[in-house]
């Protein structure tokens, strides 16, 4: 559970915005949309090697 103490005299906005950045930080939504559905393992390996391989791509464009 997130604790978003307001301060005396503090804008709710403001503090709905803390609120919001640090339940972004948490990772909850993300983790609960990928909970939905199942991915089979090999799925999610060919994910992770396409990722790095894209990413190694684009440290070699910068390089050049």
């Amino acid at each position: 559970m997130l604790i978003i103490p307001i301060k005396d005299g503090e804008n709710i906005d403001r503090a709905l915005k803390r609120f919001k950045r640090k339940f972004d930080k948490t990772g909850a939504m993300r983790q609960l949309r990928e909970r939905q559905t199942f991915t089979k393992p090999s799925v999610s390996r060919r994910a992770q090697i396409q990722k790095a391989s894209y990413i190694q791509h684009l440290r070699d464009k910068e390089e050049n």
